[in-house]
């Protein structure tokens, strides 16, 4: 145990702990179009993890605005059979942090992700089961992502 754990030090493994986050993000208020979304629901999550709790706009010391949470199916190609064969799906974020006086803490940050599928019309529940699993993975790996970014804040503007 002592040397599996002097291995991962020597490597610089480290478990990820609470969000560093700016302290102006101790009551926050999300403003999001669809808030019960997979990605609205896991960064709330990992930032009351973090710390912060969710407040209206009157207690509110920071505000994030999420004003694009979009998820798009696309197709990529068709096969003979004039049915689709391969598509991809993307996750696009785009958010900034301001304080409560309107002051950017971090401005405008555009965040995508994006997996390609092949599709197998012989196993279409499957399928379907596999696409909605990629669009959860895509909003926890975005909400990862955008929360790295909000502890950026951290620094300063930018």
């Amino acid at each position: 145990m002592l040397s599996l754990s002097l291995i991962f030090s020597g490597c610089g493994f480290q478990l990820r702990t609470d969000a560093d986050l700016p302290p102006e993000m101790a009551k926050t208020k999300m403003v999001i179009g669809d808030e019960y979304s997979d990605l609205a629901r896991r960064l709330r999550i990992m930032l009351e993890q973090g710390g912060v709790k969710f407040v209206s706009s009157e207690e509110a010391t920071a505000i994030l605005e999420i004003p694009v949470d979009q998820v798009a199916t696309d197709v990529l190609t068709i096969g003979d059979n004039a049915r689709v064969r391969e598509y991809r799906i993307s996750h696009t974020v785009r958010f900034r942090l301001t304080d409560s006086d309107g002051q950017v803490l971090l401005d405008w940050q555009n965040l995508r992700q994006a997996r390609e599928v092949s599709f197998d019309e012989q196993r279409i529940l499957a399928g379907s089961r596999e696409q909605e699993y990629l669009k959860k993975e895509l909003a926890d790996t975005l909400s990862r992502m955008l929360v790295s970014r909000l502890e950026m804040a951290q620094a300063g503007p930018g």
